[in-house]
């Protein structure tokens, strides 16, 4: 029972467990980015505040610190094609503001 409801919590009308509004790091084949959700179409995601991830040193760390070695900031939003993301993970930290 404890299974269903965990599962029920995390899914959202899009099927998919993040929303508009949540921080997110996503690595595709050939990129990472970090940014604010702002869009989820059916064949990409728009972010807010993003930034394009150069290196994000020890992937671990980066997710649990939110220390990433160099970012790009984009000058306005990124638009990510869903066919070409491998995974995604929650940011539970302040998005860069700066490049570095």
């Amino acid at each position: 029972m404890a299974k269903t409801k965990a599962k029920s919590t995390i899914k959202q009308a899009s099927g998919l467990p993040f929303k508009i509004g949540d921080a997110i790091f996503i690595r595709t084949v050939t990129h990472h980015q970090v940014g604010r959700v702002r869009t989820i179409g059916q064949d990409y995601i728009v972010l807010d505040e993003a930034s394009w991830v150069a290196d994000d040193g020890r992937f671990s760390v980066a997710l649990s610190t939110g220390k990433l070695n160099e970012i790009e900031r984009c000058p306005s939003w990124c638009m990510v094609g869903r066919g070409a993301i491998v995974d995604v993970f929650p940011w539970g930290h302040e998005l860069p503001k700066d490049t570095k």
